[in-house]
């Protein structure tokens, strides 16, 4: 078992920034990538970004220049550092890990509010 924990998340002006945290614990060992997803009111679950236990990363096209992800393996944590916020950006912001089983492990979530 993995668990998740995320943190960062608040409200903000458009143009802000925020940086999300998602700490894990557990089987962390069995842990092959990490990721952030996000999800708007009435919409679906997206891909916001990804990093591997290489470091190899994977953006959204909407989010690509904007938002970084890192991850530092000493601590278990995943950070997503999110800049040039838009309003569109409004969602919960989910830390999803994928296991070397193929078993996917989600976090309770952070709310992203962004202002006009």
């Amino acid at each position: 078992q993995v668990q998740l924990v995320e943190s960062g998340g608040g409200l903000v002006q458009a143009g802000g920034s925020l940086r999300l945290s998602c700490a894990a614990s557990g089987s962390i060992f069995s842990i092959n990538s990490m990721g952030w997803y996000r999800q708007a009111p009435g919409k679906q679950r997206t891909l916001v970004a990804t990093i591997t236990t290489g470091g190899y990363t994977n953006y959204a096209d909407s989010v690509r220049g904007r938002f970084t992800i890192s991850r530092d393996n000493a601590k278990n944590t995943v950070y997503l550092q999110v800049n040039s916020l838009k309003p569109e950006d409004t969602a919960v912001y989910y830390c999803q890990a994928g296991a070397t089983s193929g078993r996917t492990y989600w976090g309770q979530g952070t709310q992203v509010t962004v202002s006009s």
